[in-house]
């Protein structure tokens, strides 16, 4: 545990006590305190005796009164109060194992911990959980949980994940859903090896887990360029992209009929590999998946059309010229949403245009993908109008840099002119195309 202090929020709970930064929190309420999960689930409580070490080793004990389920105020040094698990799987298809060389370190460590599932969405494999971990999960009924299921045949996913504790991770996920708790799962599909009967295998075996499965998102398997000394994988094609996304639309169809809900859903890249439509709003339920790239691109639609059909807004466009940068499979789609807007607004004089993935490789065609320096290669000495519009998944988390290092600034100083980062929301697409609300 490594539950040390790092500040105290002015105006919190705690900070109306003895406690300060430096000090070790060891137990809450007599239960000793393993890490964030821990924490979370023992301050909800109204009363809290808190027992810390100081940096000079004195015990210390601290009482304080707070709302039930109120926070105290309390960071701490490290995020999750323990070491981070790294993952000792060796997918075949790791799409970290793909990234060309010379990238910024931290993009190469993989982590399959699944406090950080439950915390920050976190797809996990289960292999790497001892008895207590279960037995803990469990206990402090955390939920939900998002899973890299892949296959429920022991010795396919075994070997998908490149682990022999394949089937511990079943049995650990086979556990979670009959005591409860809410499991979000995912299967990379690779086609020849867990597609078609192996599909509908893991589906049907996934659904007669029962309700706690809340959702399941079929992705297609990501592969770049730099795979050398890899498993041979191949991409998937229209034809089996088209026939996968009617498996799975006839097995959720077949729940919602049964169960009230569809549960599986594919990803939008197999939408647009098939050459298929987006399915209706409705069709994607709560979204549950959408970090996932399921559902995505029909959110955003949706979102831009409701807004520009808002009544009593005035979209007034500034009439500067504007471009847009995005990864291939979004081109048509944001071409479709920019002719709508003309067609509204008017005054509206924009250029969308797709950025061809050589960084990672051209069989990479997702926005969230595209480097800096591919733009900067491919949109130099293009029209751009007054402003570039680039989506904000572009970039690293909490950052301005692209994943090849190229940061905002170097773009706007590269193709001479300023750079808009839009969030991934339909509404602020509308506006940025305007040319307001910055």
């Amino acid at each position: 545990m490594d539950a040390v202090i790092k500040s105290i929020i002015p105006g919190s709970h705690a900070s109306r006590t003895m406690i300060e930064p430096g000090d070790t929190l060891r137990k809450i309420n007599g239960r000793v305190v393993e890490d964030v999960l821990d924490y979370k689930y023992l301050i909800y409580d109204a009363g809290l005796l808190l027992e810390l070490e100081s940096t000079g080793g004195r015990m210390k004990l601290v009482r304080l009164r707070k709302p039930e389920g109120a926070d105290i105020g309390l960071e701490f040094e490290t995020f999750l109060m323990d070491k981070q698990r790294s993952c000792a799987n060796r997918c075949i298809f790791c799409f970290i194992d793909q990234l060309p060389d010379g990238m910024r370190g931290t993009l190469y460590y993989k982590d399959d911990d699944v406090r950080l599932s439950f915390l920050q969405g976190n797809y996990v494999t289960l292999t790497n959980l001892s008895a207590h971990d279960v037995e803990r999960i469990i206990r402090l009924r955390i939920s939900p949980i998002n899973v890299s299921v892949h296959s429920l045949d022991p010795r396919l996913r075994s070997f998908m994940l490149g682990t022999k504790r394949g089937a511990a991770g079943i049995n650990a996920l086979k556990l979670f859903a009959s005591s409860g708790i809410m499991l979000n799962c995912q299967i990379v599909c690779c086609p020849g090896i867990n597609d078609g009967v192996e599909l509908d295998r893991t589906m049907r075996g996934l659904y007669a887990l029962g309700s706690c499965i809340n959702s399941v998102s079929v992705v297609p398997v990501g592969l770049t360029k730099h795979r050398g000394g890899l498993t041979p994988l191949r991409p998937f094609d229209s034809a089996l992209a088209y026939k996968t996304v009617r498996q799975v639309e006839g097995f959720a169809s077949a729940c919602l009929k049964s169960g009230g809900k569809r549960v599986f859903f594919c990803a939008d890249e197999l939408y647009i590999k098939a050459g298929l439509k987006m399915p209706p709003h409705r069709a994607y339920e709560d979204y549950p998946q959408l970090e996932n790239g399921v559902g995505m691109m029909r959110l955003l639609i949706e979102e831009f059309l409701n807004e520009l059909d808002r009544p009593g807004e005035d979209f007034s466009a500034s009439g500067e010229p504007f471009s847009v940068a995005t990864g291939m499979a979004a081109g048509k789609y944001l071409t479709n949403l920019l002719k709508i807007a003309v067609d509204k607004c008017g005054t509206i004089k924009g250029n969308v245009y797709t950025v061809r993935n050589d960084y990672f490789g051209e069989s990479v065609t997702v926005s969230g993908l595209v480097s800096g320096g591919d733009i900067i290669t491919q949109l130099k000495g293009r029209e751009l109008g007054s402003r570039l519009l680039i989506p904000g998944n572009m970039l690293r988390n909490g950052e301005d840099v692209f994943l090849d290092d190229v940061t905002v600034a170097g773009l706007s100083a590269a193709l001479g002119v300023p750079v808009r980062i839009v969030n991934q929301n339909g509404a602020d697409l509308l506006y940025a195309m305007l040319g307001v609300r910055s």
